[in-house]
């Protein structure tokens, strides 16, 4: 289970259009522009981590890597939670719109058609999420604030079976 901001780390880049572009488009995504096709993932480990920096790479690399099922977390700028799935394989965007937003390196994802609230979110969610940053990020399983995976699984049942 990850955080995925769907954030740029260009501050030029307009988060908000960011995350609902992804919403709307059922996708989940990590920046990264390049000026190619990248082909295969190797080859796109290794652009971006010429074009922007080894951390990037390896981002890129466990995002790309991260099985089919994972759950995904992101906030909207205006402070819902969004819960969603991973449903396909990575691969490179190379459209307009996904260079606008910087949101290159995509996964299919089903996301639940509402936000969650805070409040029935797990705490180590909530957690995460008010450390701020700009990097996909795994949300640890377990922890002193509960098992954030058995929890995240119960309320996208709940909630998945109510769409």
């Amino acid at each position: 289970m990850v955080r995925a901001p769907l954030r740029s780390r260009n501050h030029t880049v307009d988060h908000a259009a960011a995350v609902t572009w992804a919403l709307a488009h059922d996708v989940c995504g990590v920046g990264g522009r390049l000026r190619q096709d990248a082909g295969e993932l190797e080859h796109a480990v290794e652009l971006v981590t010429r074009a922007y920096d080894e951390r990037v790479g390896e981002r890129l690399r466990r995002f790309a890597e991260l099985p089919e099922g994972t759950f995904v977390w992101t906030r909207t700028p205006d402070g819902p939670l969004r819960l969603g799935r991973l449903v396909g394989p990575w691969y490179q965007d190379r459209s307009s719109e996904a260079h606008t937003h910087d949101l290159t390196h995509l996964r299919p994802c089903t996301w639940l058609p509402e936000p969650v609230e805070d409040d029935e979110a797990p705490a180590a969610v909530r957690q995460t999420f008010d450390r701020g940053g700009r990097n996909l990020q795994r949300i640890r399983p377990t922890s002193a604030l509960g098992d954030v995976e058995s929890e995240t699984a119960a309320l996208w049942d709940d909630l998945a079976g109510d769409a």
